[in-house]
């Protein structure tokens, strides 16, 4: 009783109304864009609603930049994109000084990643000190140039990237430390026969390079940030989030777990954070306004799969990180 008193006070149903709107409108304007990859689509709107960063993962040609643009292009705010490359310098993304003859001073220039959405194309293509350029900016959501510092957008601020993880020459790794920033991770799969001849038939058509305009406003995704924050969670899914993470850091409780052996890094307390956030994002997704088990479950392969370090013998023996965070969730009891 008490529970469904804390989740009638915590979302009115103007508010819950509210956010189904912006949902359904996020959700056409993708499938208007993008055919299929209905996991991406979930992903991408879970964690803009939650206020995270994306890293989007896949072979070339499986729509990750026509993806993160269209989600994008929804929301009438501020959109960069960043074409990542071996040569790209910190300067290029944040900003620089630039010498002013006329007043003899120097000036700061500000970036792309001054913008709303800010899409890193190809991140694993430039350097790691370019790369390490994006930490404060994703972290603590500003950066310093030359000496003084300037906040990132006040109201939304979303870094999507996207890497291609076959290419090999010219690329250069996300660290631990920098994957970490990320909320979630998606991995994007082929199409199926029947999404291919509709992609087709849509290029015929030009429905797919069309330019529609904006169906949202920035304090629209704003809002519902807010109301997601509002979702009830109660304790006893909290200690089941906290009971998966620490499980993943292969501790005494859980040492019987046989493919644990597999791994060689856990989650941090980010993941456990991550969890919190995309959980409730799921649930309203869902038309709900609490969370529940299965929400916490529908998202674990995002949180987790790149927090989770494995070692050499899951690449030897061919096991997946999706295949250990199963096992590792159908550990913990539910709630």
């Amino acid at each position: 009783m008490n529970d469904n008193q804390n989740i009638n006070n915590a979302i009115s149903e103007e508010d819950f109304i509210y956010s189904q709107d912006v949902i359904k409108k996020l959700s056409d304007y993708f499938d208007a864009k993008v055919v299929g990859q209905q996991g991406l689509k979930f992903s991408l709107i879970s964690a803009i609603l939650a206020d995270g960063h994306i890293l989007i993962e896949s072979v070339p040609g499986l729509a990750k930049t026509t993806a993160a643009k269209a989600i994008s292009d929804a929301v009438d705010g501020k959109f960069a994109r960043i074409q990542c490359t071996p040569d790209l310098l910190p300067g290029d993304i944040i900003g620089t000084q630039i010498y002013n003859q006329a007043t003899g001073k120097f000036e700061n220039i500000l970036g792309p990643v001054f913008a709303n959405f800010v899409l890193l194309d190809e991140v694993n293509r430039s350097s790691a000190k370019t790369q390490s350029a994006m930490l404060e900016a994703m972290q603590e959501k500003q950066v310093t140039i030359g000496g003084r510092s300037y906040r990132m957008p006040e109201d939304i601020f979303i870094v999507i990237a996207t890497q291609n993880p076959i290419e090999q020459e010219g690329t250069y790794p996300l660290s631990e430390a920098q994957t970490d920033r990320f909320m979630i991770k998606e991995v994007i799969t082929y199409p199926t026969a029947g999404e291919e001849v509709e992609i087709l038939s849509r290029m015929e058509t030009g429905a797919i390079s069309r330019i529609d305009p904006p169906v949202l406003a920035i304090k629209d995704v704003d809002k519902v940030q807010d109301i997601v924050e509002k979702v009830y969670m109660d304790e006893a899914i909290k200690w089941y989030i906290s009971s998966i993470v620490v499980a993943s850091r292969r501790t005494a409780q859980i040492q019987n777990l046989d493919i644990l052996r597999y791994v060689r890094i856990g989650a941090s307390p980010r993941a456990s954070i991550a969890f919190l956030k995309m959980a409730k994002a799921a649930a309203l997704l869902q038309g709900r306004t609490y969370v529940t088990p299965e929400d916490v479950k529908q998202v674990s392969h995002q949180v987790l799969r790149h927090r989770i370090g494995l070692n050499y013998s899951a690449v030897a023996d061919n096991v997946p990180v999706e295949a250990v965070i199963d096992a590792i969730v159908n550990s913990v009891k539910a709630p």
